[in-house]
């Protein structure tokens, strides 16, 4: 989603300062630009993404169109949550997705131009050295660096801004996160339509798995697997009205 191409990183350290210049830019947009970005980041518009650039910019846009996308893409409909949040928290989840994001985009580089162990690890150790993004946004620069149990240790971290993507699905909202019975439609609207799909997912089409977490367009009542539709447990509980990616769209079109 970058509008003017810049050159690929093909070595350890141009990825890493690639890494530095989309990690600046993210930053800005979340500190500095914050005001900027709150408002680009409309809930009746399509899905949005944020994306840090390597001279040190940001934008926020629609993902891109083609599949598989030429990089990996940002978390997608950011601004679905941002009025069903507090700022703080809704800023603090934005960060731990665009930390993932400048993460997948580095070891991306590394695996497309071969990088072997020892080049995976020195840029892994080079990026570990700056605090994450999360934690310039929220002034919570921690020893997480020092730690090599990051994964657990950033939920733990991440707790306070309502970030933990494993939280349990009985904390998020009853009506949006149970099991898709049949017997939940309610009747007279598009009732053939959604006996017809059952406990089926509106996005893959597998079947309804019980220790799999579910989410309902409030829009069209239809089912979605959460990975299908890239929302987790701890995003659900704050999302006042869910709309699919398919009735957000509509929606923006009218």
């Amino acid at each position: 989603m970058e509008g003017t191409p810049h050159p690929i990183p093909r070595t350890v350290e141009e990825v890493f300062s690639d890494f530095k210049g989309r990690r600046s830019g993210l930053i800005k947009a979340l500190t500095s630009d914050v005001e900027k970005f709150y408002q680009q980041c409309d809930p009746d518009k399509e899905n949005l993404c944020l994306y840090g650039l390597p001279n040190e910019t940001w934008e926020v846009n629609l993902p891109v169109e083609e599949v598989p996308p030429e990089l990996p893409e940002p978390a997608l409909g950011i601004n679905f949550a941002r009025d069903g949040m507090q700022e703080k928290d809704w800023l603090s989840l934005v960060a731990v997705h665009s930390d993932s994001w400048l993460l997948a985009v580095a070891f991306y580089f590394g695996a497309r131009f071969g990088f072997g162990k020892n080049e995976r690890k020195k840029l892994f150790q080079m990026i570990n050295e700056l605090p994450t993004i999360f934690e310039a946004v929220s002034g919570n620069v921690k020893q997480l660096k020092d730690q090599t149990a990051t994964h657990n240790n950033s939920g733990k971290s991440k707790s306070s801004g309502k970030m933990q993507s494993r939280q349990p699905e009985s904390q998020a909202k009853v009506i949006k996160v149970s099991a898709p019975p049949k017997e939940d439609y309610e009747s007279g609207e598009e009732e053939e339509e959604d006996d017809e799909q059952g406990a089926t997912c509106g996005a893959c089409g597998e079947s309804y798995g019980t220790d799999e977490f579910w989410i309902c367009c409030d829009i069209c009542e239809k089912w979605f697997h959460g990975k299908c539709v890239k929302i987790t447990p701890a995003k659900a509980e704050h999302i006042k009205q869910y709309k699919c990616p398919s009735c957000s769209g509509k929606r923006a079109r009218v």
